[in-house]
């Protein structure tokens, strides 16, 4: 007898054996990152750096994914929406991304040398990425189950 499956299921089969090891290796920096990320297909780390990304934007923003240490996830998550066929979320992520400059600070310590904080003013009024989160949310909204959607399909793809 199988278990029915529901949204979000078959992606997350495909990453969950990656994931605590992944995980693992931000505290100890993003080399260790880098090189536990090559042992994974890029199948898995485009649906992992993705994950990761829409799950942080969906919480509390672009700004909240770039304060936590999530953030060194970035340029996988760019390649990972593209790969997943989430081509506006990946072009948001870019326009985000472009507010640290060139080369993209993977270091957390470096982006929140960066990033304003926030303070009683409007979250319009210092949030440098508010605008893109609202493009970002209408893009999510548009869709019932848009993120675990397509990330089942890339994840499973057609024969």
């Amino acid at each position: 007898m199988s278990r029915a499956t529901k949204a979000g299921d078959r992606y997350w089969a495909l990453i969950e054996p990656s994931w605590l090891r992944l995980n693992d290796t931000w505290s100890r920096g993003v080399d260790e990152f880098l090189a536990e990320s090559r042992k994974v297909s890029p199948r898995v780390l485009n649906l992992y750096a993705a994950h990761w990304c829409q799950s942080e934007v969906d919480n509390g923003g672009f700004h909240q994914f770039f304060y936590n240490t999530t953030g060194l996830l970035a340029p996988e998550a760019v390649g990972g929406f593209r790969a997943i066929g989430l081509l506006e979320w990946s072009a948001l992520l870019s326009d985000a991304m472009a507010y640290f400059g060139t080369p993209y600070p993977r270091e957390r310590a470096a982006r929140l040398e960066r990033l304003p904080r926030s303070d009683s003013r409007k979250r319009a009024e210092w949030d440098p990425f508010a605008a893109l989160d609202e493009k970002f949310y209408g893009s999510a909204d548009a869709e019932r189950s848009r993120w675990d959607t397509a990330a089942d399909s890339y994840a499973v793809p057609a024969a």
